[in-house]
């Protein structure tokens, strides 16, 4: 096995993967990741904290987001290859910190996997009564595990279908809510001041986070260097001005009290509408959220695995890759496996509780790498990366200490499973 330095210094792995994505494809499968839980859910804990300037919150969520997207973008460019942050960690900085960034997605989207499943099967049933939500969630993750399984350009395509539907969705709630916008809803506008509006943005934030899918996809999109910025852009504008829309539109229609009293604030909005089928529009819209952001973590994770394997901090197994489909089948079925068994027997509480501190430190690691990077490679001014690293720190410093804790706890973990790795034997690698 090579050792660590000698890894983060290659020039090209062994085994890779297949040029099949366009820029079509990698900004659906960003809009996918994106566009989820955060505009259907998380913008009700928002109004609780902030009131109507949740949409200022956005707005602060949105600039932080676009900063780490922009860091995100110039370091696949430079590095088009599948792991991400991982792989930049490992080849700008070092190689534990690279494996840090690895780890915590891993286990924060497998632990995510499993809540997301499940809301998808909640969904489900509120359309469908006689649908058995979970029965539902297992059967989604098998489906989107098959869709991956025969080629990642077959896993675009539905997709990218899947997410027509869900923007689609959310602009008929636009449109339709649009003519009923009371200003008086929106007064007063910050009843907690400015500590609200930054509240509200550290909660939205992870509304935004998704874009990252298309740079841990990298070996898999057509000409890198031009289209990963250009999606990853056109990801991260798009779902800011879809969000502030909706925010907007639901704020004004209802008020934020009604938001901040619901699980699920937009269903509540679209009933006080008086659009046909508005609400029902809102519903299959969620569902269809749902279940783009599950393939978006099922193609992630896979590939994530598929790159850890490729530098020996996973076992060998996940650096497979399908003879016929050029996808790493193993880490496929692996994660479907896991996320379904989530699914039916309840997720990881801790780690799902971890993801807040993981997601910001696995951006931290991205901005940090970005403002390593050689002058030849940036593509935006040095300001983008520091701005970003600040904001991720600021927002790390408002969460709480046991949120932290478990972070680090399941950080410290990975570092005893790559040591454990390490000590092992080496094995034969290969494709089949």
């Amino acid at each position: 096995m090579r050792n660590a330095s000698s890894q983060a210094a290659a020039a090209e792995p062994a085994s890779q993967l297949r040029r099949e994505l366009g820029l079509a494809d990698a900004v659906a499968i960003g809009l996918g990741a994106v566009i989820g839980a955060g505009i259907f859910v998380v913008t009700g804990v928002a109004a609780s904290v902030a009131g109507a300037s949740l949409i200022a919150g956005l707005a602060v969520a949105g600039v932080a987001a676009a900063c780490n997207a922009l860091s995100s973008a110039e370091l696949a460019a430079a590095y088009p290859l599948s792991g991400g942050t991982y792989e930049y960690g490992y080849r700008v900085l070092h190689p534990w910190a690279g494996f840090a960034a690895g780890w915590m997605f891993v286990a924060s989207k497998l632990a995510g996997g499993g809540t997301v499943a499940i809301g998808f099967g909640a969904y489900l049933n509120a359309l469908v009564p006689a649908v058995e939500p979970r029965v539902a969630a297992v059967v989604a993750v098998a489906g989107l595990a098959a869709a991956n399984y025969f080629g990642v350009r077959k896993a675009g395509r539905l997709n990218t279908a899947i997410v027509a539907v869900t923007v689609g969705a959310l602009l008929y709630f636009v449109a339709a809510g649009a003519p009923a916008v009371a200003s008086a809803n929106f007064e007063p506008f910050a009843p907690a001041g400015w500590r609200g509006v930054l509240n509200a943005a550290a909660l939205l934030f992870f509304a935004y986070t998704g874009y990252a899918r298309i740079a841990t996809l990298g070996e898999e999109v057509r000409d890198p260097a031009r289209t990963i910025p250009r999606a990853v852009v056109i990801t991260v504008a798009a779902s800011i001005v879809l969000y502030l829309a909706v925010a907007t539109v639901a704020v004004g229609t209802v008020g934020a009290d009604v938001l901040a009293a619901s699980a699920s604030p937009l269903e509540s909005a679209a009933g006080a509408l008086r659009a046909p089928g508005v609400a029902g529009v809102v519903g299959v819209g969620a569902t269809t959220a749902m279940l783009g952001v599950l393939l978006s973590q099922v193609l992630g994770i896979s590939r994530m695995l598929f790159a850890m394997a490729r530098r020996g901090d996973l076992p060998a197994a996940f650096e497979r890759v399908h003879a016929t489909h050029a996808v790493p089948h193993v880490g496929i079925a692996f994660t479907a496996v896991v996320i379904a068994t989530l699914a039916l027997v309840g997720t990881l509480e801790v780690v799902v509780a971890a993801a807040a501190f993981t997601i910001l430190l696995y951006y931290a690691i991205t901005n940090v790498a970005a403002l390593r990077l050689a002058p030849a490679h940036h593509r935006f001014p040095r300001w983008v990366p520091a701005l970003g690293l600040v904001s991720c720190l600021a927002l790390a410093a408002s969460l709480d200490l046991p949120t932290v804790a478990s972070g680090l706890g399941l950080l410290a973990a990975g570092f005893v499973v790559r040591g454990l790795l390490r000590r092992a034997p080496p094995t034969e690698r290969h494709e089949s």
